[in-house]
């Protein structure tokens, strides 16, 4: 009999309108002891949905179900079932995306880890705090004794993760869900929590849930593929045939979409930009007189060389550096070293100017763009101070231009950025960026918060525009796979320093610095070593 079978199951929400409206549609699928499933598709596509509804962690009674939806857990109906939360977090974990979010801030990881013990286990207060340590221990988290005492926000990205892991695995659990449990992680982190998820999975003899957007992820863990769209499962098969010989074209465009290739480009020997020395500190602390005796360096003394109409792919972990020398060059923040574009030191020339030539395309597309302002405002408002005198007429046809270049159409001049999709708001960033023609334009992170098939569009979209406007990109990011499709060099960066610096080519063929291996195997395990991976926890 399987662990988990979940049968037609639907879920609708209730509006305030009055009105009702389903979002995923009569789905089925089983889970057997041991396995590893994962469920792949776009944001709104009902995987984490459908994964809440599992423990019944919908905001009920607003959300409802069918009746006929039937979950099942070791014979058991879930349901409407009362006693439900006997289930949660201790015959079924959770991990969930974002751990920050889901830590109490002012609670110690050890107070938060145990509470989840002696919620479901008769132990005292001290066999719980031990427990809680071996826990830390078993997810990998180094000096578990003083990590039991620090808050969540004294942790890393991925310590945060591991401690959420933690505390979904503290009683043991026949069934452990992880809803895109390494999206937010840099690329070598990541593959830590998958061998990790692994690794306990082989220990504890748990099923695993594995839900992502991302199907080179799913590929590195899953024994079976559910492929969503609509609130629909679209294609269903073992992960090696879903990879072989995908047959539904959604799966194969998610598929396709982690596979851009760079573009042959003519040879440029001419230099956009030079940077020489660079250094940006940060004061750390101050005597008892408030005289700063001592500085962080993000960045020490770097030197990088742009080529004209080509990328430099700026690639590190989280802390490297990369977004603090961007910031740097765009003149955002102080630093000491010289910084050229075009041979013109930029010391030399005023705000209104570098802005002018350096402009920026940020991570988040949300958050970078003014809410208050519609597209028109947003797009139009670089020509206003860079080109005063275009008239009105002029102003216009130009923000159209450029609008349509990034492949949004004129009929959204009086839309804000909350009514466009990630991707959309992105293009509208892109596009701020590119009406003041610059010639070199900084790109950080800018696909990392986007699903993969909408990662690919704006990739492919910012290879069309480097071919047709000749612009010279800075392209900061942390995933190999991203910087492979744009990239004509590399710099890697670690701790403030350039470690390694060649050609893109060269670099993925013969790293040679351990760290760039790293982030190269990270990324993009090869079929041989993905398959060992999975047969080393199988023992």
């Amino acid at each position: 009999m399987s662990l988990l079978k979940v049968k037609n199951l639907s879920i609708g929400f209730h509006s305030p309108a009055g009105y009702s409206y389903k979002v995923v549609r009569n789905i089925s699928f089983e889970l057997e002891k041991g396995e590893v499933l994962g469920i792949v598709g776009e944001s709104g596509s009902g995987k984490s949905l459908t994964a809440l509804s599992i423990l019944g962690l919908l905001p009920y009674p607003r959300a409802f179900h069918s009746a006929e939806t039937s979950i099942m857990f070791a014979g058991t109906e879930l349901i409407d079932n009362p006693h439900i939360q006997e289930i949660r977090g201790k015959k079924i974990g959770f991990v969930f995306q974002e751990p920050m979010s889901s830590l109490n801030p002012l609670q110690t990881i050890g107070r938060q880890i145990s509470e989840a013990l002696l919620t479901h286990k008769k132990i005292s207060v001290k066999q719980a705090h031990a427990e809680a340590m071996r826990l830390l221990s078993l997810t990998g988290i180094a000096n578990p004794k003083r990590r039991f005492r620090a808050y969540p926000h004294e942790l890393s990205g991925g310590q945060r993760q591991r401690v959420m892991i933690a505390m979904a695995i503290a009683n043991r659990p026949d069934i452990l869900i992880a809803d895109e449990p390494t999206t937010a992680l840099d690329v070598t982190i990541a593959a830590q929590i998958l061998e990790l998820l692994l690794k306990l999975k082989e220990e504890l003899g748990m099923a695993v849930i594995f839900i992502s957007h991302d199907l080179n992820i799913v590929r590195r863990i899953a024994d079976k593929v559910l492929v969503m769209k609509g609130g629909k499962i679209v294609e269903r098969g073992s992960c090696e045939n879903i990879f072989r010989y995908p047959k539904n074209s959604y799966t194969k465009a998610l598929i396709c979409s982690s596979n851009i290739l760079k573009k042959n480009s003519i040879v440029s020997r001419d230099m956009a930009a030079s940077i020489q020395h660079l250094a940006v500190r940060f004061p750390v602390a101050r005597n008892f007189f408030g005289k700063i005796v001592d500085y962080f360096y993000a960045v020490n003394g770097v030197s990088l060389t742009i080529k004209e109409g080509k990328t430099l792919g700026l690639v590190g972990e989280s802390g490297s550096g990369k977004t603090t020398l961007g910031l740097a060059m765009a003149g955002l923040i102080e630093s000491v070293g010289k910084i050229f574009v075009k041979g013109q030191n930029i010391r030399d020339i005023s705000h209104k100017e570098l802005h002018k030539k350096i402009q920026i395309v940020f991570q988040d597309p949300y958050t970078s763009l003014n809410p208050r302002m519609n597209v028109s405002e947003i797009v139009g408002e670089g020509i206003k101070v860079h080109f005063p005198q275009l008239s009105k007429k002029e102003k216009d046809a130009r923000i159209c231009q450029v609008l349509q270049e990034v492949g949004l159409k004129s009929n959204c001049l009086e839309k804000y950025p909350h009514e466009f999709s990630g991707g959309q708001r992105q293009r509208i960033a892109i596009a701020r960026a590119l009406v003041v023609e610059p010639e070199i334009l900084i790109l950080d992170e800018p696909t990392s918060a986007l699903d993969v098939t909408i990662a690919a569009q704006i990739l492919k979209l910012l290879q069309k525009i480097q071919e047709t406007r000749g612009i010279s990109y800075l392209f900061i990011s942390h995933d190999m796979r991203a910087v492979r499709a744009l990239a004509d060099d590399i710099a890697v960066m670690k701790d403030g320093k350039i470690i390694e610096f060649s050609s893109a080519t060269q670099l993925f063929e013969n790293p040679k610095q351990t760290y760039t291996r790293r982030l190269i195997y990270s990324a993009d395990l090869e079929k041989k070593e993905r398959r060992g991976l999975k047969q080393t926890h199988k023992g």
